[in-house]
């Protein structure tokens, strides 16, 4: 497996790979064409991933355990109603708690893995980690079949990472580098949305212009070179750069036309203003964003560090929800919340942790909503304590092959791969992995 870190995207490649059309990069490797899946007959067509990296805590979140003692729910021992009867999650989640006929939480999730990188990379391809062969991730195989098999055409690629690289793992695996995400960089939240190879800090649109005006006066070849198929393709991709940097496309980008009522619903903070450029992205046609949500990674004061991260997680997701249902966007996008694995039940109060909680791959909880997928369910159960299965285990190739399945793609299809191996979207029964089975109780 590839574990290096900052695997995206670069400004360069958007500028030179991406506006020069990704997807004839694509067909011209040959992969595109032997790509199999069943026909898109799924209700979805966009993904909004919630990644929590480092991994949230279960307890802390979408399965708490008010009766387990102060060892284990600590100061978060509180529960909260839902707006559906019968479905409790932790007290710091109020305003999730009244959107809980949107979602469905999945309490029984595992995999037994207590590594970042092969936690992360079951989590995002739902193969293990190991062996010759590096598997691209949910995003990627998404950004194939819906992306460019399905004659996307847009100029912003169509898997993309909302702030930073999640890393860990290559996202593209076998399927190459034009399946990577475009990873934005900057701030959301800041006055101006530094995307990279779209804006540039300090350079106006004025000056822009300007930088294209000084091009064309020192292109000494274009006059007597007319017609060179070569430069031709040089100057459209010049012409798909500029409309991204300077068109309607890259607006996306640009919350400055939102409702400041809105923006303030989400959060004008990082995490809360990414969700709102996400539901932008897949209002545009994007089909795979994700939000790669840092600082779950808490071995120390965990408690402390609840206290900004779950506020800011219920205001944008809740308003993420209702946004997209608003706009009649909730039935055709998929919304995943999740990490890589959640953290210890038993919090770890000794020095120097704290009150830390560490990783934890044996039992956790992910959410699903929109696209397809029932709202105001719980399916699977853990024990009293959140430390084991109880009912129902749910592992990663399940969530993943019944997220296919909405979004009209064959799990049990194949990939191009660049030797002609026969590999399947997800894992088959023969191939030794466990299974608990789709999710058909929420299709």
């Amino acid at each position: 497996m590839n574990t290096k870190r900052g695997s995206r995207v670069s400004r360069r490649d958007v500028l030179r790979g991406g506006v020069c059309g990704a997807a004839g990069l694509v067909i011209g490797s040959g992969l595109l064409g032997r790509a199999e899946a069943a026909a898109p007959t799924g209700k979805a067509k966009s993904v909004i991933q919630l990644w929590m990296w480092g991994g949230p805590p279960h307890l802390d979140t979408f399965d708490p355990k008010p009766d387990s003692g102060e060892p284990y729910h600590g100061p978060l021992g509180e529960v909260v109603e839902t707006n559906v009867p019968g479905v409790k999650i932790n007290a710091a989640l109020p305003l999730l708690a009244q959107q809980a006929d949107k979602y469905s939480i999945i309490r029984s999730m595992t995999h037994g893995i207590n590594g970042h990188e092969t936690a992360a990379y079951i989590t995002q391809t739902a193969r293990n980690a190991g062996g010759r062969t590096v598997y691209p991730s949910i995003g990627a195989v998404v950004s194939l079949f819906k992306g460019y098999k399905a004659g996307y055409k847009g100029l912003i690629p169509p898997y993309v990472v909302l702030t930073r690289p999640q890393g860990r793992f290559s996202e593209a695996g076998f399927l190459g580098s034009s399946y990577k995400p475009f990873a934005t960089g900057g701030d959301p939240a800041r006055p101006v949305f530094i995307v990279e190879g779209i804006a540039a800090p300090g350079i106006s649109r004025e000056r822009q212009e300007l930088r294209r005006g000084l091009l064309h006066k020192l292109d000494a070849l274009n006059g007597s070179l007319k017609g060179n198929p070569k430069l031709a393709a040089l100057r459209k991709c010049e012409d798909n750069a500029y409309d991204l940097i300077l068109g309607e496309a890259g607006k996306v980008f640009d919350l400055s036309g939102e409702d400041q009522e809105l923006r303030e619903q989400y959060g004008l903070n990082t995490f809360g203003q990414s969700c709102l450029v996400a539901r932008r992205l897949v209002e545009s046609g994007i089909p795979y964003v994700t939000i790669n949500y840092g600082g779950w990674d808490t071995h120390k004061e965990n408690f402390k560090a609840m206290r900004t991260k779950l506020p800011q997680l219920d205001g944008a997701m809740a308003t993420l929800l209702q946004d997209l249902s608003d706009r009649k966007l909730l039935d055709s996008t998929i919304v995943w919340w999740g990490g890589e694995f959640g953290r210890t039940p038993k919090i770890a109060w000794g020095s120097p942790w704290n009150g830390g909680r560490h990783h934890f791959g044996a039992c956790f909880s992910s959410v699903l909503a929109g696209g397809g997928f029932k709202g105001g369910q719980v399916v699977g159960e853990s024990d009293a304590k959140g430390e084991t299965v109880k009912e129902r285990p749910v592992y990663p190739c399940d969530v993943i092959g019944s997220i296919y399945e909405q979004l009209g793609i064959d799990p049990d299809g194949t990939l191009p791969h660049p030797q002609n191996q026969a590999i399947h979207l997800t894992p088959r029964k023969d191939e030794g992995y466990k299974m608990g089975g789709r999710l058909n109780e929420l299709v």
